[in-house]
């Protein structure tokens, strides 16, 4: 964000001079003066001084440690050796890597070549050797990493807490010499220190050596982030700079030396609006076309929750807009070199209000990019996690540059405003006459990718770092439906309670409608073979089913059975009361002997029979067998 006080001084004024063709290049840049953020990290961070640097997006933050880390390998007395390196900068996106990077190779490709020539006539390499990034890719393995660092000799490495790691702890291990390492810098520190890379971060740090200057910079780190995890990281005597809008400055730690730079920010202006769920889109379309028409804003850059909602607006958008838009999406779930080529052309493009240029992105493009011409930001969904609005909105307003930020709000989502600290102004009226999801309905989007949005989405919101604003159970869910442009609802568990009697399902074939991807669309063709050759087998036992289970043949088989063993308990009590007449011998005789009931003969079946019956109720006395098990088996039915 640019600032109304956003220069503090000229390079030349630097307690400690540059390097002539380092101030060179800055002055080449175009940065004829410092910023505030500048002026008070580089002295600190080139005299031995460890810094904790919380400033605003566009600050110049970058420059802050670029700069130092330069300095200190030029003043060093003796050159690394190939299998050393000097500096390490650790990034959370590849994105941000990518720019740190090029922003090294900036600087060393300006530097002056030796004035001597090998032995062949050909001239000596630079002194200073480009730096080596890290970032996963489609075309570099962490072997063939290890490969370029060995060939190229660089002194300063830049990349992704994962790469890094496997570089210096894993196939590095060995090999890399990092005894030499003269600086760690970790860029949005505070999401490094996050749990997702967390474990990685401090195995590195672990690792490192403890003589090495530490900057941590961000444009959002709270005191606990960073003051809690100062000892952890292994920071000494550390200098604390913060260049922050002008409000009370809050509580630090005393052992800790702050410098508090305050700044009035003028040119970004925050707007919001307050809609039905169902008119998202549609409102979304009003911004756009508002911004082209009365702004003449030609570079946006829209955030959603999701990748997958990044993938169907990116369909969606164009059949509601102008045609000569030209949109692009990115997105963590995109392949390395596509992202890479999204942002280089997204970046490189000139558009103008009569072509615009729309990104369409998720939070992998919040944090740190330096884009300078992006006029408007657009939050279509509110970040889950709260420090990246301010993020967000960073990406325009930038190099002294005007810039606008809109964030979408349905419901108790109003509630936001204050909960961030933002001073929003509320702009577009929500229009009445807005018409209904049915337009979307209507588009020729004929495949299944929307129903993975929506259900992306909702799970997404469910996991809102401020749930008590962003609660499921207050949001209109049939309204965010419609706003996706649904054909129907899917089966999934935060549906179950919703009432669907002002839900019309659209008259599809779903049968035929498909996935315009191929791999989707035959993993669901499978899927649906399976289901009808269940259907078809359970058809072909329903037959047998209903012979084992005729209603009254059961019933008259039971009774059958009912009568036969009242028969059965009668003559054995019969026989009972006459064996207790008798002895001991003679009862033995009468076990060997078939009984008579009343001179008819009870046959050796039934006799058998009741004797089973009389041991089983002997187990039951004792409790060898439970008395539901012996009625099952004995007992009147």
């Amino acid at each position: 964000m640019s600032t109304s006080t956003a220069f503090a001084g000229s390079w030349k004024s630097l307690s400690i001079p540059l390097t002539s063709w380092l101030l060179d290049v800055v002055q080449s840049m175009g940065h004829t003066q410092m910023t505030p953020v500048q002026a008070s990290t580089i002295p600190l961070f080139m005299m031995h001084k460890d810094v904790v640097v919380e400033a605003v997006t566009g600050s110049g933050k970058t420059l802050a440690f670029v700069i130092p880390i330069l300095e200190r390998l030029i003043r060093r007395e003796t050159k690394l050796r190939r299998d050393e390196i000097g500096a390490l900068v650790i990034t959370p996106t590849r994105e941000l890597a990518t720019q740190i990077h090029s922003i090294f190779a900036l600087f060393l490709s300006a530097q002056p070549k030796e004035s001597c020539s090998q032995p062949d006539g050909q001239p000596t390499e630079p002194f200073y050797p480009p730096p080596l990034l890290l970032v996963s890719s489609d075309h570099s393995s962490p072997a063939q990493d290890l490969e370029r660092f060995f060939l190229t000799g660089a002194d300063i490495i830049v990349g992704t807490p994962g790469r890094v790691e496997e570089f210096l702890l894993g196939k590095g291990r060995s090999s890399v010499n990092i005894k030499e390492l003269e600086v760690l810098v970790l860029d949005e520190a505070d999401r490094l220190l996050d749990l997702g890379f967390q474990a990685a971060i401090t195995r590195i740090i672990t690792y490192l050596p403890k003589q090495r200057r530490t900057g941590l910079f961000s444009a959002t780190m709270t005191d606990a982030d960073a003051l809690s995890e100062l000892v952890r990281v292994g920071l000494r005597n550390p200098a604390r700079i913060v260049v922050k809008r002008r409000t009370p400055a809050r509580s630090a730690s005393s052992s800790i030396k702050t410098q508090n730079i305050y700044l009035l920010f003028s040119s970004l202006q925050n707007h919001y609006i307050k809609c039905r769920s169902s008119e998202k889109l549609l409102q979304l379309v009003r911004i756009i076309s508002h911004e082209v028409s009365q702004q003449q804003s030609s570079h946006f850059i829209i955030y959603f929750a999701t990748c997958a909602c990044v993938d169907y607006f990116f369909k969606l958008l164009p059949l509601f807009t102008a045609p000569s838009i030209t949109y692009y999406s990115l997105h963590g779930n995109l392949t390395p070199s596509v992202r890479t080529k999204t942002l280089a052309a997204f970046s490189s493009a000139i558009p103008t209000s009569l072509s615009p240029s729309v990104l369409l992105a998720t939070d992998v493009a919040a944090r740190g990019l330096d884009l300078p011409n992006v006029d408007v930001v657009i939050q279509f969904d509110p970040p889950t996690d709260p420090k990246a609005f301010s993020h967000r909105c960073g990406r325009t307003a930038r190099a002294g540059k005007s810039g606008r930020a809109w964030v979408l709000l349905v419901g108790r989502e109003s509630e936001y405003i204050g909960w961030i600290h933002l001073s929003l102004s509320r702009k577009l009226r929500r229009s009445h006459d807005i018409s209904d999801f049915l337009r979307i309905r209507k588009i020729p989007l004929k495949e299944r990718s929307y129903l993975t949005a929506f259900v992306s989405f909702i799970r997404a919101y469910s996991k809102h770092e401020a749930s008590y604003i962003f609660r499921l159970k207050d949001l209109d869910l049939l309204g965010v439906a419609k706003s996706f442009g649904l054909l129907r609802l899917p089966k999934m568990p935060e549906l179950k309670e919703v009432d669907r009697t002002a839900w019309t399902e659209a008259d599809v074939n779903w049968e035929t409608f498909s996935y315009a991807n191929q791999a989707q669309e035959t993993k669901r063709l499978a899927l649906a073979e399976v289901k009808r050759a269940d259907r078809h087998q359970q058809k072909q036992s329903e037959p047998k089913a209903k012979k084992s289970n005729l209603a009254w043949s059961d019933k008259t088989q039971r009774k059958v059975e009912r009568e036969r063993r009242k028969d059965k308990r009668a003559k054995k009590n019969i026989y009972k009361s006459q064996g207790s007449a008798g002895n001991t011998t003679d009862t033995l005789k009468r076990e060997r002997e078939v009984p008579t009931d009343g001179g008819e003969e009870i046959s050796a079946e039934d006799w058998n029979e009741m004797l089973r019956e009389e041991r089983m109720a002997k187990r039951v006395r004792k409790g060898d067998i439970s008395q539901e098990a012996f009625d099952a088996e004995f007992g009147d039915i």
